[in-house]
This record gives C-alpha cells, sequence and structure tokens, in this order.
C-alpha cells in the first residue's frame, strides 16, 4: 500500500509560544504520567494494609490497573486529536485526570482504587498520544528527535522527585494526599495548557472522524516497516523497565533491606536516564537517530546480559545492582526518544492517529510484560533480570528484522523515509 507524503511540519503557522517554554510545558504534560505512577512507589504496603489487601504481589495492580486505562485510552484520543484539534481533547483528558484521582483518594476499597486507577489513566493517556502529536506538527526527522530528549530532559526529573516526594507526603499525611497531589499537578498543568499552548493543528490537515479514514490510519500505521518494528522494539524495552517499576519496591526492601534508601537509589538510577537524555540531544542531530540508538540498544542488551550472570553467580548486592540499573537506564534514554522518532516519522499525515497506535500497543505490551515479569518476583532479583534479558535480546532482533541487518545505517538527510508499503 502506498500513500501520499505527509505534510511538513508548520513552523510557520502562528506560534506564539517560546521554544524554551513549549519544552517545558509539553515536559510538564509528559510527567502527568510519570508522577501518577512513580508517587505511589513508597506508599504502596500502606495502600495494601489499608485496603486489606493480602498478598504483597497483588499490590503491583495499583500501576498495572492505571497503566491499562492508560493504554487502552491512547486508541480514542488519536483519531479525536485528529479530527476537533490537540487542544480541546487535553483539556477535556485533564478533566478527567483530576476528577479520578480526587476519587482515588476517596476509595473505601480496593477495588474502587483500581476502578479509579483505570480512569485515572484514561484521563492521563492523551498525554502520551498529543505530546508526541504536537512535537510531529511542528517538527521532524533529527529536530523532532532533539525536542523529544530536550523534554525528556526535565520529563525525567519526575522519575527522580516522585518517589521522594511521595515519601515526603506519607511524612506529613496519609496515602491519600498523594492523589490529592496529582489532582493539584493536574489542574496548574490543565490551566498553563489552556493559557499558553496553541492549537498546533492546522485546518487543513484535520481529517473526518469516520470509520473509513480511521480504518486507513490504523492501516498505515501498522502496515508500515519502521513504524512497526520500533513500535515493536519499544514494547520490550518498556516491558522490562516496567518490571522493574513494579518490583522495585519490593526489592529495595525485602531484597537489599533498604527501606530508608529506597527513594535515594531510585533517584540515582532515574537520574542516568535524565542524564542519557541530554546527551542524546546533543549528539543524534549529528550522528543520527539509527547509530545512537542502535549503539543504545547494544549496550543495554549487553549490560542486561551481564547483570544476569553477576546475578546468577551469586555476587548481587545493593551497589552491583544501583550501577548495572544506571547503566541500563542510561542506555535507555538514548533509545526511547530516538525509536519514538523513527516509528513516527512516515506517519505525519496521521500523526495523531499513529501516536495512539504506538502509544496503546507500547503501553498494553509492556504493561503486561512488565507485569508478568513482577508477579515472578520471588524475593530475589533473578525473575527480574531474566525478563530483561529476554526482552532486550528480543527488542534487538526486532531491530535488526526491521533494518535487514543493516545497523547504524543513517537514510538521507537523517530522515527516514516515509515507505508505507506492508511488509
Amino acid at each position: 500500500m502506498t500513500t501520499s507524503a505527509a505534510p511538513a511540519p508548520r513552523p510557520d503557522a502562528p506560534f506564539n509560544i517560546g521554544f524554551k517554554q513549549f519544552v517545558g510545558l509539553i515536559a510538564a504534560l509528559m510527567a502527568v504520567n510519570a508522577i501518577a505512577i512513580d508517587s505511589m512507589m513508597p506508599a504502596l504496603a500502606l495502600i495494601g494494609h489499608d485496603l486489606g489487601v493480602a498478598t504483597e504481589n497483588d499490590r503491583q495492580w495499583v500501576m498495572t490497573a492505571y497503566m491499562l486505562g492508560f493504554g487502552a485510552a491512547q486508541l480514542v484520543y488519536g483519531p479525536l486529536a485528529d479530527r476537533f484539534g490537540r487542544k480541546p481533547v487535553l483539556q477535556v483528558a485533564l478533566v478527567i485526570y483530576i476528577i479520578f484521582s480526587v476519587f482515588s483518594a476517596l476509595a473505601t476499597s480496593f477495588e474502587l482504587l483500581l476502578a479509579a486507577r483505570i480512569l485515572q489513566g484514561i484521563g492521563a493517556a492523551a498525554s502520551r498520544v498529543l505530546v508526541v502529536s504536537i512535537v510531529r506538527d511542528r517538527f521532524a526527522g533529527r529536530q523532532m528527535a532533539r525536542v523529544m530528549s530536550l523534554t525528556l530532559i526535565v520529563f525525567l526529573a519526575v522519575p527522580i522527585l516522585a518517589p521522594s516526594i511521595g515519601q515526603l507526603i506519607l511524612l506529613l499525611a496519609p496515602w491519600r494526599w498523594i492523589f490529592g497531589g496529582l489532582a493539584l499537578y493536574g489542574t496548574l498543568v490543565l490551566g498553563w495548557l489552556s493559557w499558553r499552548l496553541p492549537e498546533t493543528l492546522h485546518p487543513e490537515d484535520r481529517l473526518p472522524l469516520a470509520p473509513r479514514a480511521i480504518a486507513h490510519a490504523f492501516v498505515l500505521t501498522l502496515t508500515n516497516r519502521t513504524a512497526v518494528g520500533y513500535m515493536l522494539a519499544m514494547t520490550l524495552v518498556f516491558g522490562g523497565l516496567f518490571g522493574f517499576i513494579n518490583s522495585a519496591q519490593q526489592v529495595f526492601v525485602e531484597v537489599f533491606n533498604d527501606p530508608l534508601y529506597f527513594t535515594l537509589n531510585f533517584a540515582v538510577i532515574a537520574g542516568f536516564m535524565a542524564l542519557s537524555s541530554l546527551v542524546n540531544s546533543r549528539i543524534v542531530g549529528r550522528l543520527g537517530t539509527r547509530k545512537v540508538s542502535h549503539s543504545a540498544l547494544i549496550g543495554y542488551t549487553a549490560i542486561c546480559a551481564v547483570h544476569t550472570v553477576v546475578v546468577f553467580a551469586g555476587f548481587e548486592s545493593l551497589w552491583t545492582f544501583t550501577v548495572f540499573q544506571s547503566g541500563m537506564m542510561f542506555c535507555f534514554g538514548m533509545m526511547a526518544p530516538n525509536f519514538g522518532s523513527m516509528a513516527m516519522e512516515p506517519l505525519g499525515q496521521v500523526a495523531g492517529t499513529a501516536s495512539s497506535v504506538q502509544g496503546f500497543c507500547t503501553t498494553i505490551g509492556g504493561a503486561l510484560v512488565g507485569f508478568f515479569i513482577g508477579q515472578h518476583f520471588d524475593g530475589t532479583v533473578k525473575p527480574m533480570m531474566i525478563g530483561f534479558t529476554v526482552c532486550a535480546v528480543a527488542g534487538l532482533i526486532a531491530v535488526l528484522i526491521t533494518e535487514r541487518g543493516q545497523l547504524f545505517q543513517p537514510t538521507a538527510g537523517g530522515i527516514a523515509t516515509a515507505d508505507t508499503s506492508a511488509h
């Protein structure tokens, strides 16, 4: 199947927000999701105790329920944003996020909390879909990858700070106030968005909300070799990451007996991801997305394999865990923005729907893989490291197939081609 050329970004369109504020706002929107996940970590044990959760691994549903709602709703937001514009859809979604953050705070049973978390995730899903679409509306190729990396630098401060923020709230108030904080944050972002962000979807690029048009956009997204290959690679890598997020609190508390320094160790690991995003933003324009991300993927796979050997050899400690995980997250920070940019590059004419399909697949797939890994937690880090390594090797295979065995090869001008033939 072939398509018409994707519309170029429109840097000449009216856009009264400065570049730095634009990056900051995009990062704040992305953080809506991250803070809803990471601030929960210190509170999982208290939530389980107060709401009568008998099995420790079942507490992971607080994370997974949110991710399932977050992933599933992305299929809806893309077509809506391609029809009605990015800004109004984001505004409605943030209202949903705020409302069900409050409902989560008021939940009287674990089942009601999980229901509220699913709906909270549904509200947050627009931030994942439309952030990518908004950036794609304005930029393409290496410049898009650079903007996403700069955004991630700010955004990745959230995993560093969010567990500590959650822990600080717990020192002053019950765990329910964490959800109150999420509602307040959502309200602030909604106000900033409404005040400063212009609509980025040009009227000429709006698509009809019709089944045939939506189906056509889905077909384009799911038959493009580059888009599908890098979407699959992201899903697998995210699966390992979600497995770590699900089990992190248990690992630090039960394996390493380190409850007091859990947030500090987690911040160190997340900090290396933020650092790598900064490095990526500086080098991707010169080296290209493929050279950077393929090198990072190989490094990520090698670190996973070596760490797994260390674990099974009986030499694992808190220090080795922190060092190896930091190295893996450094590589991850150079993969995620570049894989996302390459997956989106051929699909500019259906950016909203393409982003929603890719977000659905990577989030739902990654959440399920991560939940599977997390549910096998047995008091050691062995299941986690097996999961990391399997996901890394499978992701490398997916990229090799996508690139027909030719890694590191830049496309003309560093921008992916718009080949949308079914393969």
